[in-house]
């Protein structure tokens, strides 16, 4: 797979179920660490080589692209002088300097995630693309990914995880309990955890102009019936950020500099 597949990420949601950090922003900005957790996603996928995206936004859309429009001024050292001339930034460093094409796309503010997949197909330029959401960090191999995909031969790849159980989880002998796990633990089922490749062709074979069109309903379904969705099987860390409780956790992790997700290379101190 080529170099320049676009990775498409979904950055529309609200983040509903975790108001008290995403009020006033779309999910995808809410924050680990000092940084949307949208830029550790996109960081996943340049540690692998991928540099071009496409955001699909919705929910306050602008406060991404105003994210990025100041990319440099929110990353760098800079030094200001305001007593004459044009009061332009003198960058001290090139801490934000990513090889990055982005691509800003208003898909609506109430589409449902298969619309807005569908609303970006004139931006794919490629034969495959890579799709994912905008609220959760994984350590998922991207290159194994794209091999898991190539050697399937299908038109999509869905990457498969364990969920994590968000209750206390007993082993029982009857009426006895013989062990109770107060952590989360692991379950043995998969489920989706994003990370998909598509072939172009899926945007037009399975999806169609339906505002409420949802991409994980008819379209997944419809491709797992045709037996033309591989799995791309995930042991490892995968996370998202769906309450409170899940913010405190993942800030936690990187605070503490334990983020497994976290691949790349620090550019400067700041991390």
């Amino acid at each position: 797979m080529d170099y320049d597949t676009p990775v498409v990420i979904l950055c529309g949601g609200q983040g509903t179920r975790i108001r008290e950090v995403s009020e006033r922003l779309p999910k995808a900005m809410v924050d680990i660490g000092g940084r949307p957790i949208l830029w550790h996603i996109m960081k996943l996928y340049s540690h692998y080589g991928y540099r071009r995206f496409i955001l699909c936004l919705g929910y306050k859309g602008w406060e991404i692209k105003q994210f990025f429009l100041d990319y440099r001024s929110h990353m760098s050292d800079f030094t200001l002088t305001l007593s004459e001339g044009d009061h332009q930034p003198w960058f001290r460093n090139g801490v934000a300097d990513e090889n990055w094409e982005i691509t800003f796309a208003e898909t609506g503010l109430e589409a449902g995630t298969g619309a807005r997949l569908r609303r970006i197909r004139d931006y794919i330029d490629t034969p495959q693309f890579m799709m994912t959401y905008g609220d959760g960090v994984s350590a998922v191999d991207i290159a194994n990914l794209a091999k898991v995909h190539a050697e399937g031969g299908r038109i999509g790849t869905v990457t498969g995880v364990h969920p994590t159980s968000k209750f206390g989880e007993m082993n029982v002998d009857g009426n006895v309990v013989e062990e109770f796990n107060e952590k989360p633990t692991q379950v043995t089922g998969w489920v989706s955890g994003g990370y998909f490749v598509f072939e172009k062709s899926f945007l037009d074979d399975y999806l169609d102009d339906e505002e409420d069109l949802f991409l994980e309903a008819q379209p997944l379904q419809r491709l797992a019936r045709d037996k033309q969705l591989t799995v791309n099987k995930h042991e490892g860390f995968w996370a998202a950020m769906d309450t409170y409780k899940d913010y405190q956790a993942l800030n936690s992790l990187w605070a503490n500099g334990d983020a497994p997700w976290k691949v790349w290379e620090d550019k400067s101190r700041v991390w």
